[in-house]
Parts: C-alpha cells; structure tokens; sequence
C-alpha cells in the first residue's frame, strides 16, 4: 500500500507538468538534440547509428525501447519508429521518477526497520521534489535513468541479492560511466555487512564475550539496588562507588585508545580473511560488472565516448567544496539550524588544539584548491542558459577576494556532513562515500549540479531521521524552488542575436 501511496502522490505532479512541457516545448532542448535522434535511430533498429556528440552510453535509449515495448504490447513490432516520439520518449523518465521515489521509500524501510511507512513515504516525495531531479523529469536526460538503475543496485545489495544488484549495476554504468564508482560503493559497502554477518554466525563466542563484558560492566540502578538483600546491599553501594570511580577516570582512556579508522580497516581485513571464499564467490557478479568496465576504457582509449575533447579528465579539486556546500544547503535544517552550528562548536571546543588543527588543515587544503584547481570551463563561461553561469559569475566571481570568503562555508559544510554522517553510519562507510565523491567530482572539469545528485540522494537516505517538521519544510523550500524554475524555464524565453531559435533557462 506505501508503494502504491507514494507512486500515486508523485504522478499527481509528474504527469500533468510533463503535458505542460509538452505543449509548450515541443522541440528537443539543449541536449535533447542528441539523445532524441539517437534513441529514434534505435527505434529504427539502426544500432550501428552514433552521434558523436554524445558523451555517454546508450543505457536510456535501451530503457526507453523497453519502456515503449510495455506501453504498446504487440504494436511495437510494426509501428515502433512512429511510437517513438518526443512526448513518449521524455515519459520514460517520468515513469522512471516514479519508479525511483519507490526505491527510496524501500531503502529507507529496509535500513530503518522501525520507521512508520508514512514517514518512508515522505522521504520519498522530498527526494522526488529535489529540484535538480524534479526538472530532469521532464526532459529526455540521463539523470533520472541514472539515479533509478543506482538506487536499484543499492537495494538488491542491501537484500542480498548480489546478481540482481549487479545487473542493475550495468544497467547503470550503460546510463552513464561514473557510475561505474557507486556500483563499487555499493558492493564494497555491502560486502563489509557481509563479513560481518558471516564472521558474527561462524563467532557467536564473541559476541557472547562482548554482552558479558558488558553486563559486568553494568552499573546498578536505585531500583536494583532496592532488590538487594540489606547486608548485600551495603557490598553493593561499595561496589557502585568504586565503579563510578573507575568509570569516571577511565572513560576519557578509553576513548582515546578506542580503535579508529584504521583499526576498523585492520578489523575487517581480519575478518575478510576467515570468510574471504564465500564473500569471494557472492560479489563475482560485481567482478564481471568492473571487468567489463575496464574492458571499455581500454577499447575506448578513455572513459567518455563522445566529445572527448571537452571532456578532458582534469584535477578540479574544487568540485569537492561545492557539493558540500550545495548539499548543505539542500538540507539545511540539519546542517544549518543553530542547533547543529552550536553542537558544533563545543565539538570544536571540548578538543581545542586538536580541532583547531584539523580545522586549519582542512581550511588551507581548500585555499589551494580554490587557487589551483578551480577550473572555469568554456560551456560555464559561454552558456548563459544555465544557472551555473550565473552563480560562477555574479557570485565566485563578483570580486577576486570571493572564491576565498567562500572557503569557512565550504568547511564548515563538509564538518557538518561528516559530523552528521558519523552519528548514523560506520566510519568505513563515511569514508566510502567521501573517496566515492571525489572519485566522481573531480575528474570533471565542468561544474554540474547533476552531478551531485546521486551523492546527495544518499545522504538524505543515511542522514539522522529529520522531524516531520523539517521533511515539510525541505519540501515546500523544494516546490518554491521548482516552481520558480519551470516557471523560468517554460514562461521566459530569450533569443540569442547570433544564433536563431528559442533559449531557456535551465539547469
């Protein structure tokens, strides 16, 4: 019934704002031009047929044929050409939209076990309302084909269904290369939680060490000690007292000697080690996936396909501040309500000189990366259509001093993340993720907000829960923003004096 409540709750918005579109841009836009051609190329059955313009697997145009194939039943096989028009062809990604608030709504369920399906359900609406994903609905892009295929891999993973994951891992990879990167997340994240289960089944000992430890450990309440025989009860004061003693002294001793990233990495390489043929023989199917990946680099001479020139693999360090700042800001009640900034200050000053140098650390690395690996590519400089132009502009570059004021908010954002993260997920999973950003973000030169989309979405899912409050927040912050941008987008169209036809604001 969830299902089926959230898919209903996105079509009521998704289906009428993909007529409107329609009928107002009835021609392919921006980068339409290239993919409807190619996938009505593919409806032909000319696969041979290839732009070289386009950058990506034909992962969508595979999809789309699917998808087409299931709406017109028998049909297809005479007509397809003539089915594959525009408004079908951009339905794809509504019906995938649909299809991705769902798997949110499971994956929740499934990593939250106690969560009401009520409030699964409003994740997945926020999710689908994301503005950089509830744009992409609309148009004939890889954004939204990408981010169903990897939530997919995600959940077979978590599941355990290893060849159902990396089948929806390929899926995703043919969407779009990078993807390449969160199909290894999430097998190597799901290959951590089963070495743990298996080497938890193969060493119930320890556990059972671990919960007496514990129990010895235990300090006895008012009430349990109410329980006590009189003569033992004087013992066991004795015994609470020294206890505390102990406790008090030592609790600071054995958090500095607690195991950190790198006893967790050595823990699980230990525990990889007694298990390693069946955790071996569960992930080959995520071997095949990357084997095959490598196969298409080599053959490739590259990662990008198409327009390989203006897609130079560059060091663009920088991207890293830019989507810990924008993913802040998507979630800002977590990150910048004066509860969080407040927690994070006494974070700071309860370990003064330690912090202080991670602090400082952590702000030089981003002056450098500013400086020298902040790269303005040509289609940011030149294209006044997108957003992007204007914040590089109007904002990073209003005044030389500005790139670098930006750099506390660039800190504290990434503080904040991690801050957050690290009270909900293991530090191997942390660490994961932000080598699976930067793998990602930095070998592109351009500056995309899509692009930041797929790491976004799983932090919203591995965040704290958020209060109903700042879920319906989020979510009208969220419509006001996508309204404001179809409106702009469908209603105020310009002209370029050197190039005929219609512009449009855009993402």
């Amino acid at each position: 019934m969830g299902r089926v409540m959230t898919a209903v709750a996105v079509s009521l918005w998704a289906i009428p704002i993909s007529i409107l579109v329609n009928r107002i841009v009835p021609q392919p836009y921006m980068d339409e031009i290239f993919h409807i051609p190619q996938a009505q190329q593919y409806c032909k059955g000319n696969f041979r047929s290839w732009d070289p313009m386009i950058t990506t697997p034909p992962g969508l145009y595979g999809l789309s044929l699917a998808y087409i194939a299931s709406l017109f039943p028998g049909k297809w096989l005479f007509n397809l050409p003539d089915l594959c028009t525009i408004p079908i062809l951009r339905s794809t990604n509504v019906v995938l939209a649909i299809l991705c608030s769902i798997l949110v709504r499971d994956i929740v369920m499934h990593l939250r076990p106690g969560m009401k399906e009520g409030k699964a359900t409003c994740y997945a609406i926020l999710v689908a309302l994301y503005p950089l994903h509830w744009f992409f609905t609309f148009l004939y892009y890889t954004d939204v084909a990408s981010l169903a295929a990897v939530l997919a891999t995600y959940l077979a993973c978590l599941k355990r269904q290893f060849w159902f994951s990396a089948m929806f891992g390929a899926v995703a990879v043919l969407c779009r290369q990078t993807n390449v990167i969160w199909v290894l997340f999430v097998s190597a994240n799901g290959a951590i939680c089963y070495v743990e289960d298996l080497y938890a089944k193969e060493h119930p000992y320890r556990e059972d060490y671990d919960f007496q430890m514990e129990k010895e450990k235990h300090v006895p309440t008012e009430k349990e000690m109410k329980a006590f025989p009189p003569n033992l009860r004087k013992r066991q004061k004795h015994i609470t007292a020294t206890s505390e003693v102990l406790s008090s002294n030592s609790r600071e001793r054995l958090l500095d000697h607690s195991p950190g990233l790198i006893g967790d990495i050595i823990a699980i390489c230990k525990k990889f080690w007694h298990v390693k043929w069946r955790v071996l023989i569960a992930f080959t199917p995520f071997a095949f996936v990357l084997a095959a990946f490598v196969a298409f680099v080599f053959l490739n001479n590259g990662i990008v396909l198409g327009a390989k020139e203006a897609h130079v693999v560059s060091p663009h360090f920088a991207q890293i501040l830019y989507f810990g700042l924008a993913s802040a800001a998507a979630m800002f009640p977590l990150h910048f309500s004066p509860s969080q900034v407040v927690q994070l200050f006494h974070l700071f000053a309860k370990n003064g000189s330690r912090r202080i140098l991670l602090f400082s650390v952590a702000f030089c690395l981003s002056a450098v990366w500013v400086k020298y690996f902040s790269i303005a590519h040509p289609y940011l400089l030149a294209d006044n259509r997108h957003y992007t132009f204007y914040i590089w502009r109007r904002l990073i570059q209003a005044h030389w001093s500005m790139k670098y004021a930006l750099i506390p908010l660039y800190v504290y954002s990434w503080f904040s993340i991690l801050t957050t993260l690290g009270k909900e997920q293991k530090r191997l999973w942390v660490l994961s993720f932000c080598i699976s950003v930067a793998l990602v973000l930095v070998p592109a030169p351009l500056i995309e907000f899509r692009y930041f989309t797929i790491p976004l979405v799983l932090l919203i899912i591995h965040s704290p829960i958020m209060s109903e409050r700042n879920l319906l927040l989020l979510s009208f912050v969220y419509s006001g923003v996508n309204a404001l941008t179809i409106g702009l987008f469908l209603f105020r169209p310009f002209h370029w004096a050197h190039e005929p036809g219609t512009q449009r604001f855009i993402w």
